[in-house]
């Protein structure tokens, strides 16, 4: 195979509201940490162990502001992207890392009428979610939501 693929699929919980970002020309930057665990038994032990990792998550302009409008602190979310690190230096002049996931593509997994503090159960018992796709261009604006086409069949 002669290409390459920067792809990142992952299932979490946000872990703070949307953090927004507009700039002059229109567009928007929206920021947020995306929890994802790992449960696993300790074959030594028998004990359960369970891991959190966090994600810094950045959606761009209309989906950003569809993500800010509809998503808040511990809603259950698809996120789809690619990996981007960026290279920055501090006050003192050292080298500093930040490893990001540039959406692409998100789903909404905590239904409208439910808060993200009902038991997982009683979630997952009313599948209403909503698949957003990100245009790749920032130029131009995709239509996203509820629309009805308005085809005949």
């Amino acid at each position: 195979m002669s290409g390459t693929l920067n792809k990142v699929m992952l299932i979490g919980h946000t872990g703070d509201e949307i953090k927004m970002n507009y700039f002059e020309g229109g567009g928007a930057i929206g920021r947020f940490p995306l929890a994802t665990n790992e449960t696993y038994t300790n074959r030594t032990t028998g004990e359960k162990v369970s891991n959190t990792e966090w994600h810094n998550i950045v959606v761009r302009n209309k989906a950003a502001e569809i993500c800010e409008k509809y998503l808040k602190k511990g809603d259950k979310v698809y996120i789809e992207g690619r990996i981007k690190t960026r290279k920055w230096q501090d006050d003192q002049g050292n080298d500093r890392y930040s490893t990001e996931i540039q959406c692409t593509d998100f789903t909404f997994l905590t239904p409208k009428n439910e808060t993200s503090a009902m038991p997982q159960s009683a979630v997952s018992n009313t599948p209403t979610s909503k698949s957003i796709t990100v245009p790749q261009n920032d130029d131009f604006e995709t239509p996203v939501g509820d629309e009805d086409d308005d085809l005949p069949f």
